[in-house]
């Protein structure tokens, strides 16, 4: 069997911009998705989830997507389940040129599934490289993190950016702008995450920040000048100043929450991790739901957090200097 560790991340700025072809900047953080990857004598796909977030389960099915499993989960770790994994094998038959392979794949994840901090990415990444290295077949970070965003594009309807399986492919911090990828140095960062225990649907809200730029100009505009705090956020990365890092992120969070990809419980922890005077907080990943980041080198807004109504967690992150990781 072949074992793949891959990480998290968070969004310092650019989410939904990404998608228009505007810069972003995540960063992968320690909290980590571990995938192995075991081949078979029979084309089926077995996969055992130790923890995403919900009770753990295991399946087995033929291996085409089509032979969907009939198990009663929730959809979304359903899609977890089947649908990115599904698309990872295909990566991995495609590449080693096996396409009637099976294999058993067991997840075990750190990351809470859909709350914004890149638990897809992290399977997908982690499922490639350990079902590559299982037949034989060694690819390079790059390599890994096309493969990934190929495997998220299908799956959510070619609404994916290339942000998140190249950050957590290479780890640390990296730029974004549509197909170019690079990592870029950064500070050691105070990072302090808020969970509020959902997950926002990635589909409905990319659609929704779609629909509303196609009706407003100001939404366009909008957008537009996401982009543009990343830039000023680059240089503010560059120069070490947290402070600025901070107060550019609080701009991103009242775009993002005017183009109505917030939510109560997201604001309410953005509110209370600023109250407790950290430099900036704002939402990470799609919204609706799941994580905000702040950044606080006191205790503070991880303890304001914890009393928070509706935050469920609330915990330090440290960022990944290392992105995809062979433990077997």
């Amino acid at each position: 069997m072949a074992l793949s560790s891959a990480p998290g991340k968070v969004y310092l700025f650019g989410e939904h911009a990404v998608v228009y072809g505007e810069p972003a900047v995540p960063c992968a953080i320690e909290q980590r998705a571990r995938v192995g990857v075991e081949r078979r004598d029979d084309e089926k796909i077995r996969v055992e989830a130790e923890d995403l977030s919900l009770d753990g389960f295991t399946v087995e099915y033929g291996g085409r997507t089509e032979d969907e499993p009939d198990i009663d989960v929730s959809e979304s770790l359903l899609a977890a389940a089947t649908g990115y994994v599904d698309e990872a094998i295909s990566q991995v038959r495609s590449v080693t040129g096996e396409e009637d392979v099976g294999f058993d794949v067991t997840i075990e994840s750190d990351i809470p599934l859909g709350a914004g901090l890149g638990s897809s990415a992290a399977v997908a990444v982690a499922a490639i490289d350990a079902g590559t290295r299982e037949l034989g077949t060694t690819l390079e970070a790059e390599e890994i993190a096309d493969r990934a965003f190929r495997t998220e594009y299908e799956v959510q309807d070619g609404q994916a950016s290339r942000a998140d399986t190249f950050c957590s492919a290479t780890g640390g911090a990296v730029r974004v702008e549509g197909d170019d990828c690079r990592t870029i140095d950064a500070p050691d960062l105070p990072i302090v995450i808020g969970f509020d225990g959902g997950a926002g649907d990635t589909g409905k809200l990319v659609s929704a920040v779609r629909d509303l730029r196609a009706e407003y100009e100001f939404a366009s505009n909008t957008v537009d000048s996401i982009g543009n705090i990343v830039r000023n956020g680059e240089q503010a990365l560059e120069n070490g100043d947290v402070e600025e890092l901070g107060r550019l992120m609080n701009f991103n969070h009242g775009l993002l929450s005017a183009l109505g990809v917030s939510s109560r419980s997201l604001d309410a922890m953005v509110w209370a991790a600023r109250d407790a005077d950290a430099y900036g907080a704002k939402l990470t990943g799609s919204g609706g739901g799941g994580c905000i980041v702040a950044l606080d080198p006191t205790e503070a807004t991880e303890t304001a957090l914890k009393f928070t109504p509706g935050c469920e967690d609330a915990f330090r992150a440290e960022l990944a200097d290392e992105g995809v990781c062979r433990l077997e």
